[in-house]
């Protein structure tokens, strides 16, 4: 280990490479480069990203003294257990922290993640979900304690003086935790149970990316500028299939590695570059893959036929090598690469023109830019059932996104939206989530198609009524909204953006095809008041919207020579464990002074380009992964089971939810398409039979129509009652 560590440290003196490839570029920045970076460092700043020096006192007093709880905790229970009094002074237990905090990017009122490593006979079940849990009940300082045992990765939630705490526990085989333990040690995973090793999995990837790349200070910057982006676009969540944390943390880790002199401004230039040409689902690795001594499972496209169907592999660091990024499915991916184009597009025009920061960071206006929305009401009796029925509901939407779109042979496809509303002016405990549709960009149309999800639907609304811990009063409810038919609480104070007015070069019918629809990549941002109308914002595109008509730039695309072989891949090295946070504080804005530009090892912009696009295409599994046909891995208990009728519970109607999804096609098409999905009866288990496709109608012939009519996309034939549906009386009209 010692050896491991000296190795990072003589590669970070001598300019030795980090990462599995060597760096695109080595140059350092231009002046221009540094005005920019002072830019964007006071963007962050006026954006609020940074604590104050109070809030980041008060989390190491917070810290400080949950510490000491849970050593005078692991006291007790020795005493409980009937050890002599010596073994009871030596025994320990260690408060690590992860995550933002711990990669320094937090920001004020963000939570701290933190992880609890106590001894072998700490269990984790008795001694840290009842004992640890009555002492910290007994707190005056602890409030809204909420223990969440039985989670992928077990935790306690609770506030510490106001602040949010995340708290693990790891349970190691060692009878005394030493107070200068170091996680990073593969040995320290010996003989420790499943839920342990994804505790401690988050601490060791946190510190080993901090290691991994050349600059921290230029990290930290660039990733507090990545989240917020993500956040404001929209794409910042893991368990509706975008990217968590740690996600966005391995990106930008990696675009540091591939330019190791540059500053925050390069490094966000180079992120939307990189990501946007990036040919998925070729994996991003800061390290090569360590198969390690213990035998624990790492990811593997070739020996894994799982690891073979995930579309965005990102890769963690620290052993066991895992896919951080497994939720990612086809839909989210496709929505995630737009907006790296469109973060491109922005960052060129930034190169090029006058402007500023904010251009990127305008906020996605998701429901503006669809026609069509799937509405999910959730609703419970008190505010811990809701806490936690939304919790598993959230969970399971990705789950109605894969089969929504596999049931529709991929016609169909689905946006959902990371975050859940509240209506502040209806009684009750309950929140609603939004899924934007439309039909695959591309596809022909026509006339009189049709997309029937009633029995995905309601598969979905039976598999999530299997919730194990399912009190009554925990209701759901699936229906279809027009975009004009959004209820105003998802709107900033509750009040709908007024409808820019039509131009006058889209004149006539609506959808008929007169003029020329413009495409995203041909969009040009201008002071002119054009935009599209309701009905022609169709597909996701975000014509019309302020803010979102950036023209394309011309990106430099240069021939790589057939002789460019690929680079060479680095190993991996490993440094001990950091304990504890670097206090954050806003960067220094005072003019400073550029530093020199460092000369480039590559010599010429193609070489410099052709290193782009080995990197960018690595062959790593390209030969091995199945990217154009994802399999929807069940988790275990998705899946229904024969015979019993979830439906009925709460009240829930027991009559399928009709969703006929019908959308008249532009031209002179005359065929139309229907699609039967499989009814939920046929799904009898949990397992990847379910992933068999049924037998399906195909495409048949109809008489042309005599005149055109104009239907709605979804069409509801049995809905929920006024009396038995929140808000129906504003969704029951299609």
């Amino acid at each position: 280990m010692k050896d491991m560590k000296l190795t990072i440290s003589i590669a970070k003196s001598r300019n030795i490479h980090l990462g599995v490839t060597e760096p695109i570029s080595i140059a350092g920045p231009t002046e221009m480069d540094c005005i920019k970076t002072r830019e964007l460092e006071k963007f962050l700043v006026s954006a609020g990203l940074y604590e104050s020096q109070e809030e980041a006192v008060q989390r190491e007093e917070v810290l400080g003294c949950l510490d000491q709880i849970v050593k005078s905790w692991v006291k007790q229970i020795s005493r409980n257990k009937g050890f002599n009094e010596q073994l009871v002074q030596e025994s320990n237990a260690k408060i690590f922290t992860f995550g933002s905090y711990r990669l320094g990017v937090h920001g004020p009122g963000a939570d701290i993640d933190t992880l609890c490593v106590g001894p072998h006979y700490a269990t984790r079940e008795e001694d840290f979900f009842m004992e640890l849990h009555s002492i910290l009940a007994g707190k005056e300082e602890v409030t809204e304690l909420h223990p969440v045992p039985d989670a992928h990765v077990p935790v306690m939630k609770f506030k510490f003086n106001g602040i949010s705490i995340d708290l693990l526990y790891a349970r190691l085989s060692l009878w005394a935790i030493p107070d200068d333990l170091d996680i990073s040690q593969e040995a320290i995973l010996r003989n420790v149970d499943e839920q342990s090793v994804r505790s401690l999995n988050g601490c060791r990837v946190t510190d080993q990316i901090l290691r991994l790349v050349p600059n921290i200070q230029h990290f930290r910057t660039t990733l507090r500028c990545l989240k917020l982006w993500a956040k404001r676009r929209g794409v910042y969540s893991n368990v509706t299939g975008f990217l968590g944390g740690v996600n966005w943390a391995l990106l930008v880790a990696r675009i540091c590695q591939l330019y190791p002199n540059a500053v925050p401004s390069m490094l966000v230039s180079r992120f939307f570059r990189v990501y946007t040409q990036w040919r998925w689902p070729n994996p991003v690795m800061l390290c090569s893959i360590d198969e390690g001594t213990l035998g624990l499972p790492v990811w593997d496209p070739r020996k894994n036929p799982r690891d073979r169907t995930h579309q965005m592999p990102i890769i963690t660091p620290a052993y066991p090598c895992m896919n951080s990024s497994y939720n990612v499915s086809n839909s989210t991916l496709r929505v995630m690469t737009e907006e790296f184009q469109r973060g491109n597009d922005v960052c060129e025009s930034l190169e090029t023109v006058k402007s500023d920061w904010s251009a990127l960071f305008e906020v996605y206006p998701f429901f503006e830019v669809y026609k069509n929305y799937l509405q999910i009401d959730i609703t419970a009796n008190d505010d811990d059932d809701l806490r936690r029925w939304k919790g598993w509901v959230e969970s399971r939407l990705r789950q109605l996104t894969l089969k929504i779109e596999r049931h529709t042979y991929g016609l169909l496809q689905c946006h959902p939206h990371p975050n859940e509303f509240v209506d502040t002016s209806r009684k009750g405990h309950h929140c609603a989530f939004f899924m934007g549709l439309q039909r695959k960009q591309g596809t022909p149309q026509q006339e009189g198609q049709q997309f029937d999800i009633r029995a995905t639907v309601d598969e979905f609304r039976h598999s999530v009524n299997m919730y194990m811990n399912w009190k009554p009063g925990m209701d759901l409810y699936v229906c279809h909204v027009r975009r004009k038919q959004i209820p105003a609480y998802v709107f900033p104070n509750c009040v709908r953006p007024a409808r820019p007015p039509r131009p006058a070069g889209l004149a006539g019918r609506p959808g008929s095809g007169s003029g020329t629809r413009t495409q995203p990549a041909q969009l040009q941002k201008t002071g002119s008041n054009t935009s599209a109308t309701d009905d022609d914002v169709d597909d996701r595109t975000t014509e019309g919207l302020e803010g979102e008509t950036l023209r394309l730039a011309k990106r430099r695309q240069e021939s790589v020579p057939d002789e460019v072989k690929p680079l060479k891949r680095g190993g991996l090295v490993r440094a001990d464990n950091g304990l504890g946070a670097e206090r954050p504080s806003p960067p220094h804005l005072e003019p400073a002074q550029c530093p020199a530009p460092v000369a480039s090892g590559i010599q010429t912009a193609l070489a410099e380009e052709a290193a782009f696009q080995a990197v960018t295409g690595g062959p790593h599994v390209g030969d091995y992964v199945q990217a154009d046909d994802e399999l929807d891995v069940v988790d275990e208990g998705f899946g229904t089971t024969n015979g019993v009728s979830a439906l009925a519970k709460g009240g829930i109607a027991s009559e399928p939810l009709d969703l006929e999804l019908d959308e008249i096609g532009r031209g002179e098409s005359t065929g139309a398409m229907s699609f039967s999905s499989p009814q939920a009866s046929s799904f009898q288990t949990g397992n990847l039979d379910e992933l068999e496709s049924t037998v399906r109608v195909g495409p048949t012939g109809t008489k042309p129509s005599p005149e055109l009519q104009r239907k709605p996309l979804i069409r509801l034939s049995k809905t929920l009652t006024p009396a038995t549906r929140p808000n129906a009386g504003a969704l029951d009209v299609f």
